[in-house]
């Protein structure tokens, strides 16, 4: 059984470890929530700051002194390298819901002779949401199935003209092979929008050698960019002259300042900018990537690997029997959390709560754990675990404080 010693001995090899002075984390905290919410950093404050000058000094002229017409392309090549895109395949926009309706109607208009969308029973439920909001509004009859993702196979066929999946599975954190599925698609004819929300900055992926044609992500999770942080849309180069944005606006249009009345559509990925770009957002986006500059996704995802194996198997020692472990072993089905499967779980992520350790729960019978190796450390997983014997010994987690849900869970 590893002890807290050897976890502070990883730590003290740990080449991330400098990094977790880069956040603003109170002493004693430990946050296993980054896949839901990262952690202000350092320097996603100063950008907020820096930002915030410009305005106060130089006001309207700061669009042009500084820049900020340009920032959604400026993030976006910055965020390329994160999922594997080329420069000028990305733009940050927008939310991820709307980043998702709008990928999804550009594709429709790709396959105008079929008539289905196929996602995941098990998707986010706002993904679905959106895709049935999409298909009332395509200008012809669209069909929404949702799947089991494994059956797969079974549904693809000369109707399909979409496929939405989330990479990694915001529950179980199950990791999809991104390279297999897109092929399987394309074969069938159909395009393939991948919903990258738990996957970037948590673990690599290579969109271009996968042939991804659509991918949507966000910024406010291992990105640590500030809640409701802009996401961003992912359309490979070779889509970039044929799709259309289906929600124009005059900063998509090739001559904005010109105030035409007909709408003409700049050319590659800033014809899916619609209105103007929330500058202070993306501000704090700005400077939350100046962390993951300082190491690699390799490192990462290493790291991340080994924090999430050592939380299984502390569980698996210290509480057996009394977790299902639903988070796969298999490292490359894995994404950088691990969920626990417990009739009272909601409980138990309350009362570890209570004594300063952060999750978050996901009905019905899940607690959920993030892993981000940018500040996490390997004694916090230990102590992390250690508190969670704690409340499973003394019943913390059957309180009657617990018996009513909070509003955000």
């Amino acid at each position: 059984m590893t002890t807290r010693e050897e976890c502070l001995e990883l730590d003290a090899k740990d080449p991330l470890s400098s990094l977790r002075s880069e956040f603003s984390l109170a002493d004693g905290e430990l946050y296993l929530d980054g896949n839901s919410l990262g952690p202000i950093s350092k320097s996603a404050r100063a950008a907020v700051d820096r930002v915030l000058g410009e305005w106060q000094g130089e006001l309207i002229r700061s669009w042009n002194l500084f820049g900020w017409m340009d920032t959604p392309l400026k993030l976006g090549d910055r965020i390329a390298p994160f999922i594997g895109a080329k420069p000028g395949e990305i733009v940050v926009a927008d939310t991820l819901t709307f980043a998702i309706a709008k990928l999804t109607l550009a594709a429709l208009e790709q396959r105008p002779d079929r008539h289905v969308i196929l996602t995941d029973e098990m998707n986010f439920h706002t993904d679905i949401y959106i895709l049935d909001a999409v298909a009332n509004y395509a200008g012809r009859p669209i069909t929404v199935k949702t799947i089991d993702r494994n059956d797969l196979a079974q549904h693809l066929n000369d109707d399909v003209a979409l496929v939405e999946f989330t990479h990694v599975d915001f529950r179980t954190g199950e990791a999809l092979d991104v390279t297999s599925i897109t092929r399987q698609v394309h074969d069938a004819g159909a395009l393939m929008l991948w919903d990258f929300a738990h996957t970037t900055g948590a673990l690599p992926v290579d969109v271009t050698a996968a042939n991804v044609d659509f991918a949507a992500g966000c910024g406010y999770k291992y990105l640590n960019a500030g809640p409701g942080s802009p996401a961003y849309m992912y359309v490979r180069a070779e889509w970039q002259d044929k799709v259309n944005n289906p929600l124009p606006g005059w900063l998509g249009h090739a001559r904005p300042f010109d105030f035409e009345i007909k709408y003409e559509a700049t050319e590659g990925i800033r014809k899916f900018v619609t209105s103007s770009p929330s500058i202070l957002a993306l501000a704090a986006l700005d400077g939350a990537l100046e962390v993951f500059e300082k190491t690699t996704m390799t490192e990462v995802r290493k790291k991340s690997l080994a924090l999430t194996d050592l939380f299984i198997n502390l569980v698996e020692e210290r509480l057996p029997g009394q977790f299902k472990v639903v988070t796969p072993s298999d490292h490359a089905k894995r994404g950088s959390q691990v969920a626990l499967a417990h009739p009272e779980a909601y409980g138990v992520v309350q009362a570890l709560i209570k004594r300063g350790v952060t999750g978050d729960f996901r009905a019905p019978d899940i607690a959920r754990f993030g892993f981000t190796p940018l500040y996490l450390r390997y004694v916090d997983v230990y102590d992390s675990v250690e508190h969670l014997v704690q409340v499973m010994q003394n019943n913390e987690h059957q309180a009657d404080e617990f018996k009513v849900r909070n509003a955000v869970t």
